[in-house]
């Protein structure tokens, strides 16, 4: 038989195929230059070992930490700010770097913007909520009539009762809160839901979740998605009683950035290693209880890390 490919190349085959195949386009926001496929999919079968690349070093801490963040359902990135994580930080800067440079309030540059944030929660409060991002879609959808929608605890509670339907989906994607579809500025998110929508599936005993990704930057945004929505579908799974499946990962455009290129080429040189195991702990049943500490990783042995510069893109 035929040695098993390891599912890593997946990742690494769309890489190669983006380089060699991918059209040149223009981020509208930032003017960086990119290259770009659109419609593919990926399959990763979670009783194989858990996702998280191998090719370079990914940031698990900081998966773990934004998954707890989503599920809070909360806007503002106080928690991952005292929890010294820092990817939303930019998006949080942008809006106050622009009326800094319009001379409307004092200058700082990042690094002073949070740590003002940590010192002063008025300005914590003020300036470090980016909108109804993905957590408040997906636990506090906002309707017009000033109701509110919890879209996960509504797909928890229908799988424990009827696990034969196929409506589970899960959206961020809401109208009202992007952009010029925005009644206001202030009712729009900082960015429009990359990860746009998740659908869970009960088949055979077991839960698999597919997510639908309209825009993927594949070198830096890409292995968190993978390493964050397959932990999603293992705590799924285990809140409603049911053996883990798939993760599947489908893409629309799936893009790499100009400034990229040279850390992708060298990622490609690598071989993919055993994926590690990941632990939850098994007395946490209630969505709203996970910890940080509930989360144990085994036998993760990545090559290096690889860094790149984040294209902060989005808005107005």
């Amino acid at each position: 038989m035929p040695a098993k490919v390891h599912p890593e190349y997946q990742y690494l085959n769309l890489l190669k195929d983006i380089l060699d195949h991918g059209t040149w386009k223009i981020s509208h926001s930032t003017g960086v230059k990119l290259k770009s496929v659109f419609g593919r999919q990926m399959h990763f079968d979670l009783s194989q070992g858990f996702p998280l690349l191998t090719t370079k070093k990914v940031f698990l801490r900081g998966i773990i930490h934004e998954l707890i963040w989503f599920l809070s359902g909360e806007s503002n990135i106080r928690y991952l700010v005292e929890n010294d994580v820092h990817i939303w930080d930019d998006w949080a800067y942008k809006p106050y770097k622009k009326l800094m440079d319009q001379g409307k309030v004092k200058k700082m540059n990042l690094i002073q913007f949070i740590d003002q944030a940590k010192k002063d929660k008025k300005f914590m409060a003020r300036w470090c909520d980016i909108g109804p991002v993905y957590g408040v879609q997906w636990r506090r959808w906002p309707t017009e009539s000033g109701r509110t929608i919890d879209q996960l605890a509504w797909v928890i509670d229908k799988i424990k009762k009827f696990p034969q339907k196929k409506h589970y989906l899960v959206s961020a994607w809401n109208p009202a809160n992007i952009y010029e579809m925005a009644k206001t500025r202030e009712d729009s998110m900082a960015i429009a839901p990359c990860h746009t929508l998740y659908h869970v599936n009960i088949t055979a005993g077991k839960l698999s979740l597919q997510l639908y990704q309209r825009s993927a930057d594949m070198f830096l945004g890409v292995p968190f998605n993978i390493a964050s929505y397959s932990l999603l579908t293992l705590i799924l799974a285990q809140v409603t009683g049911y053996k883990p499946g798939e993760f599947v990962h489908t893409f629309g455009d799936a893009h790499i950035y100009q400034n990229h290129f040279d850390q992708v080429k060298l990622q490609l040189k690598r071989k993919p290693r055993p994926f590690p195991k990941i632990k939850i702990n098994p007395k946490v049943k209630s969505i709203d209880d996970f910890k940080f500490e509930d989360f144990e990783v085994a036998g993760y042995h990545p090559h290096p890390p690889i860094k790149g510069k984040i294209t902060v893109v989005g808005g107005f």
